[in-house]
């Protein structure tokens, strides 16, 4: 089986850590690897790198959410866990759009489409997902989308 450019990272990087006895990211490391595991098997593919950093930023909403919940309950110790685990995702994340470049790139998704109206929202969001999957929080992507779009 073949393996992607970033699942080799990902095995390089869980390599790394078991040498330096890095327990609390070689647990996450080894958690995104069960994930890729998974659908690996649940779906009979091989993961390309397109679809594992939907995995991984599926992953990092997650934990940001856990996060908030925890800081809510006032559980700091469980969101600090989870902070940790997010820091670790993001390593094998690609780099993050800055707010012009989400501006631009909203801008340009929207002259595409040719979207006038809410209505075209999904049109706008189907162009964008492919460019920033992992790259951007989509909730900020779609309030960028209605304001333009207001």
């Amino acid at each position: 089986m073949a393996s992607t450019e970033l699942k080799s990272r990902i095995k390089e990087a869980m390599k790394t850590a078991m040498r330096a006895k890095d327990k609390p990211r070689l647990s996450t490391i080894r958690l995104i690897m069960a994930e890729i595991k998974r659908i690996e098997v649940d779906e009979r593919i091989e993961v390309d790198d397109t679809r594992l950093i939907a995995v991984l930023d599926k992953m990092l909403k997650q934990r940001r959410d856990s996060e908030k919940q925890y800081t809510d309950a006032g559980r700091a110790e469980l969101a600090q866990v989870e902070a940790d685990e997010i820091v670790v995702i993001q390593d094998f994340l690609p780099e993050a759009l800055s707010a012009e470049e989400l501006d631009t790139l909203v801008q340009e998704a929207v002259s595409e489409s040719g979207a006038s109206s809410m209505q075209d929202m999904g049109k706008v969001m189907a162009i964008l997902k492919p460019k920033v999957q992992g790259r951007a929080d989509m909730g900020a992507i779609s309030g960028k989308v209605k304001k333009a779009l207001i």
